[in-house]
């Protein structure tokens, strides 16, 4: 466990929220896509996507050395990096008390800039985390690739766990008639489509590693 601070203290259903390291890392370990939030240069809030991978404790994440808020982050700018995983869908009788169940992440702090072995090392977890077994079968990346591109690592310090499952809490509105419940949501992966040239190759078990 962690100590909650000022920001990482929720103003609703603080019930919900935990700071709890094993929490934080079983959403990361689920995922695959989260938020990096920043101020630019002129101050003005940005927010990207990208994929993001667990490491001890803390996250790893990556992107091209030429984005502006990549060299502010890497400099040492304020970072907010969030993951939801979406569970479900909860339907109550009312608009007011639909809601969805969700497990989510909230990391705040300064992210580290990684070089040399620390880089590599972090790009193939990344490689990894997204498509396990394929590190050491693909083509090595090239020295300019690797410069290309700045990965970040941020520490799981000062972060929020909020999770909502099970049903909706409109009870007092039983008479109502209409339907009230769960509508579950699960991520799919399909099957993998070959590119011209690849057929040949055995198909990467993509669905069973990412499960």
């Amino acid at each position: 466990m962690t100590a909650p601070t000022d920001r990482t203290t929720p103003s609703r259903h603080a019930d919900r929220t935990r700071h709890d390291r094993q929490a934080a890392a079983e959403i990361l370990a689920a995922s695959l896509v989260g938020h990096v939030g920043a101020l630019d240069t002129a101050g003005r809030p940005v927010v990207l996507p990208v994929a993001v991978a667990p490491d001890g404790d803390r996250v790893l994440f990556h992107g091209s050395s030429g984005s502006r808020m990549f060299r502010t982050l890497a400099a040492g700018g304020p970072v907010c990096l969030t993951v939801t995983q979406l569970d479900g869908l909860v339907l109550a009788r009312s608009a007011f008390e639909s809601s969805m169940n969700y497990r989510s992440l909230v990391v705040l702090g300064q992210a580290e800039a990684l070089e040399g072995q620390a880089k590599r090392d972090a790009l193939r977890a990344i490689t990894e985390h997204l498509t396990p077994g394929r590190w050491d079968s693909l083509r090595p990346m090239r020295p300019k690739e690797v410069a290309a591109t700045t990965v970040l690592a941020l520490d799981l310090t000062e972060f929020s766990v909020k999770e909502r499952s099970g049903g909706p809490e409109d009870q007092e509105e039983s008479g109502w008639p209409i339907w009230s419940g769960q509508l579950p949501i699960h991520m799919a992966v399909g099957q993998p489509v070959p590119e011209p040239g690849s057929e040949q190759r055995p198909a990467p078990d993509l669905p069973g590693a990412l499960a």
